[in-house]
Order: C-alpha cells, then sequence, then structure tokens
C-alpha cells in the first residue's frame, strides 16, 4: 500500500469539502474501488483511507494482534462531510431534554460527577466486511478492519436520564452530534433508542478511551456506547439528548441501517427484502490475525496460530480451528476474557509436517449458542457479515 500523510490543515480542507449521503450504505467514493493505501490523519497512526470526504478509516489486522486496540490505531467512520475537528469544552454542552421535566446542559465537569462505569467493548462499523461480499454490495468497501476492542469510561445514560426526569409514556431517546450536512436535503445523521434499552445499565455516555480522551475523530468530547450493538448507534461528539413520547422515523433509523426481516436476516442474492428492521445487535465472528493470509510458513517448525473471536453481548464459548480447508478441527486456547462485550483472543498451536498450500478456517460460538454459517448470507446494504473465512498460507 502506498501512504500519504495528511496534516492537520488537510484534514480541515477535505472534511469541509462537499459530501452526501442520499442512500443506505453509499458513501461518495467509487462504489467498489480497490486502492488501499495507508494516510496519517491526526491524533491517528496510518490506517487504510476509504474516503476523506467524509473521513472513513479503516484499521490494518496487525493492530488486532492487541487485546485492547489503541487510541490511535482504531478505524473511523462518519457520514456526513461537516465533521467536527475542534471542540472548546469550555463552551461545549451537552443538552438533554424533550419529553422530561426539566432540560439539562451539561460540562464536561458535570458529567464527571456522575457515577464513572469502565469496561471493554467491541465497536463495529455496520458493514465491517461488506467487500467481502458476492455478488458485490454497493457501498464503502470495508475489509475486516472497521472495527476494534476499546475500553470505554463514562455516565450512565439512565442516570442522566433519570436526573432529566424523563417522563412516563416516553417511547424512544434521540441522539444528534456535531457533525452537520451541507445541504438541507442531506439528512443529519441522528439516531435513536427505545426507551427500555436507553435505560439499560451499561448504556453509557463515554468520555474516555483506554483511559484517555476521545481523539477527534472517534467522537470528542463524548459519545454513546451502546455494547453489543453496531457502531451506528454509537453517535459521536455528541450534543443533544432528545426523550421523545413517539418513535423516532427519521431518516437514518427509518430508511437507512435496515436488515431483512427475517431469521437469518438475508436475501437470495441480488434481490432485495420484503421488509426490513433495524439493525441492531453484533453477530458472532471470528478472524485468524496470525499467520496473516499469504504467508510462507516453514516446513516442520512449530508456530502459535492466533486470532480474535467475539458476540453481542455474549461471552465466546468456544473456537475451533481448522488447518485443511474443514476437513478436521481441533479447539484453540481461549486468552484473557475482559468480559461479555469485549473480544477474546485465541490460540491454537500447529506444526506443518508436509510442504504445499494450507487453507486456514475459524469457526467461533457464543454462551447461548450462536455461530458462523459456511456460506454467505447475503443482504443488499452488505452488513451483518460474519462467514467462516479461509486463510491461505504456503509451507515450504
Amino acid at each position: 500500500m502506498t501512504q500519504r500523510r495528511y496534516t492537520r490543515r488537510d484534514f480541515l480542507k477535505t472534511t469541509g469539502v462537499l459530501s452526501a449521503v442520499a442512500a443506505v450504505g453509499v458513501v461518495p467514493a467509487p462504489l467498489f474501488a480497490d486502492e488501499r493505501r495507508l494516510v496519517r490523519f491526526p491524533e491517528k497512526t496510518d490506517l487504510i483511507l476509504l474516503t476523506s470526504r467524509p473521513p472513513q478509516l479503516e484499521t490494518p489486522l496487525s493492530y488486532f494482534k492487541e487485546l485492547v486496540t489503541p487510541n490511535n490505531a482504531l478505524f473511523v467512520r462518519w457520514h456526513i462531510s461537516n465533521v467536527p475537528t475542534s471542540v472548546d469544552l469550555g463552551q461545549w454542552r451537552l443538552k438533554v431534554g424533550g419529553n422530561a421535566d426539566k432540560e439539562l446542559r451539561l460540562s464536561m465537569e458535570d458529567l464527571k460527577k456522575y457515577e464513572k462505569i469502565t469496561y471493554a467493548a467491541v465497536i463495529q462499523c455496520s458493514g465491517n466486511g461488506r467487500s467481502l461480499f458476492e455478488p458485490r454490495v454497493a457501498g464503502g468497501q470495508w475489509k475486516n478492519g472497521a472495527m476494534g476492542n476499546v475500553v470505554w469510561s463514562g455516565a450512565r445514560l439512565r442516570d442522566i436520564l433519570n436526573d432529566a426526569g424523563m417522563k412516563a409514556g416516553s417511547v424512544d431517546v434521540s441522539f444528534n452530534g456535531l457533525d452537520t450536512p451541507p445541504l438541507q436535503t442531506v439528512p443529519d445523521f441522528v439516531k435513536s433508542l427505545p426507551v427500555d434499552m436507553a435505560l439499560e445499565d451499561d448504556i453509557i455516555v463515554a468520555y474516555e478511551m483506554n483511559g484517555e480522551p476521545l481523539t477527534m475523530l472517534n467522537g470528542f468530547p463524548a459519545r454513546i456506547v451502546v455494547p453489543g450493538w453496531y457502531a451506528t448507534y454509537w453517535v459521536k461528539s455528541l450534543s443533544e439528548i432528545t426523550v421523545l413520547p413517539r418513535p423516532f422515523e427519521e431518516f437514518w433509523m427509518k430508511s437507512a441501517y435496515r436488515i431483512p426481516d427475517n431469521p437469518c436476516a438475508c436475501t437470495p442474492a441480488g434481490t432485495p427484502p420484503k421488509k426490513t428492521v433495524p439493525l441492531n445487535r453484533m453477530n458472532t465472528r471470528s478472524l485468524v490475525i496470525e499467520p496473516a493470509d499469504g504467508t510462507t510458513l516453514r516446513l516442520g517448525k512449530p508456530l502459535e496460530i492466533m486470532g480474535i473471536a467475539f458476540s453481542g453481548g455474549y461471552s465466546i464459548r468456544d473456537v475451533i480451528v481448522s488447518t485443511d480447508s474443514g476437513k478436521r478441527w481441533g479447539e484453540a486456547r481461549l486468552g484473557q476474557d475482559k468480559g461479555r462485550y469485549s473480544w477474546i483472543q485465541w490460540f491454537y498451536e500447529w506444526k506443518p509436517e508436509k510442504a504445499g498450500k494450507y487453507t486456514i478456517m475459524v469457526k467461533a460460538t457464543n454462551s447461548i449458542g450462536e455461530s458462523q454459517p459456511f456460506e454467505t448470507l447475503w443482504n443488499p446494504s452488505g452488513y451483518l457479515w460474519n462467514k467462516i473465512e479461509k486463510t491461505g498460507v504456503v509451507v515450504a
């Protein structure tokens, strides 16, 4: 991959250019662009560029050798081009109101007065793995790096809503950020949660990632964290929380980020669904991280295959690995468990005894028995990718 370094001036320039997201999953870039080059934005290391308007940056898989993803390596995904490039905490206030007894205007100091909640949770873009679908699906052509495992800290959303005095009969809670549409015809990125979900213990307004303030590109100064659910709900650079007495039915809930309404959330390849529902909980996934695809290994030399596995709020029960295209499987050793929202590392000892080409496969199962399919479960938006993947290596 070629590399270009982006200065802060470049960042301010690129994020101020007009862009629009006018259809589900579509971004202002070539729909099936295959070029993958490294760039460096402010507060970030070298990440894979999908688009610069708005910023979409993918994490190289090598960073997933670490149990916790470094802040500077975490992927970036914005939906509309006018993203915040600086925030004055002296002026910033989080407005909380709507169908409530009173309106709150919380400073960062105010947020930090609430009980501080900390846990590790996977954040994953809904389109992670989209480029792997066949037939191909329009939209950002993510491989497997639109995710990360981060230790989040912040205040419970429930505590904040209770402080505002949420009224009986409330239905949804919506979230808006500091990013704004470039045109009136482009819908503002606003998401919502049902009230019962918003009141769960683990939904937080996060102001720290891995013990430090959020990076600007990952939502400084605060963002919603909905552990176990796809990151479309994790609204960045939070500015407003609104309690609603009715269902929230704006574009990013009513039209975007929806999946087929059937048990597999899939349709025959190339066909639209008859009915859809909003995307929500992440499914079970696993990946081989090392050795990387295409690696040449030494004949007779023992090695440790490693990777990651996670599920949408359910711990991983077991991981099995095959080194012969799925003919025989063995159980992997699981690493440190950082909780049900975190990914877990797995390890599998292998000593290749014959030269030739090998295909490594991995399959995870969570605590309620959910696992991964061998065949693609296709949908027209390219969501929910969790097919058992193949890693090819050569032994010589």
